[in-house]
């Protein structure tokens, strides 16, 4: 092997461990055909991978291949035909169909091959599935916003019943004043009795008594 022949194989063994560092521990790798796309558009679209956390990179077909091989996305090799660039995703599984997907709509160019998302191969059918589904971020902030709009309603009931217990405890308190009153007015009466006594005191057995003195004449 000559030196030249050396040096490209090592060159290519470089290209082929940084795929295969860039897929170790990744979520999703989708291929597309980038044919078309002008260099401004292209940078677009790698500005907007770049901010969703997705690796986007041409690289040469055999070099793909050869880095997938034995990998949980060698499936991709049945697609590897053609002008191939490959996105891959660490973070969030789906945000490089979703990235992609909004600028084949935008520029009305490329075209989905296939993909791996989270170990399940799809055709370009399945991608565009695949590129419907929210962003991460997106479906936390959705979760956490109905998890939220239930507990502000109970805190607002509770309120309320608590609330309205105040004011249901502060009337029988009002209530309860003139209630009090009433027995006290009630009792005077009571004294009449007292008065009716006096005439039971044996005044008119003592006018009956007289008559009793008769046998002494």
């Amino acid at each position: 092997m000559s030196e030249e022949t050396r040096a490209a194989y090592g060159q290519k063994q470089i290209v082929i461990d940084e795929i295969k560092g860039k897929l170790d521990g990744a979520q999703s790798a989708v291929v597309i055909d980038y044919i078309g796309t002008t260099v401004d558009e292209a940078n677009k679209m790698r500005k907007n991978l770049r901010e969703a956390d997705v690796d986007y990179t041409v690289y040469k077909n055999t070099l793909i291949k050869r880095a997938i091989e034995g990998t949980p996305y060698e499936e991709l090799s049945q697609v590897l035909e053609g002008p191939s660039a490959i996105a891959i995703g660490k973070e969030d599984a789906t945000a490089p169909a979703r990235v992609l997907n909004d600028a084949i709509k935008e520029f009305k160019k490329m075209k989905f091959k296939g993909g791996i998302i989270e170990g399940t191969y799809y055709d370009e059918e399945g991608l565009l599935q695949i590129a419907k589904i929210p962003s991460r971020d997106t479906l936390i902030a959705k979760f956490m916003g109905s998890i939220q709009s239930p507990v502000s309603k109970a805190v607002r009931t509770f309120a309320a019943i608590a609330e309205a217990k105040a004011e249901q405890g502060d009337a029988p308190a009002e209530e309860a004043a003139p209630a009090e009153e009433k027995p006290a007015e009630e009792a005077a009466p009571a004294e009449a009795p007292a008065e009716e006594a006096a005439p039971a005191e044996a005044e008119a057995p003592a006018e009956e008594a007289a008559p009793e003195e008769k046998p002494a004449e």
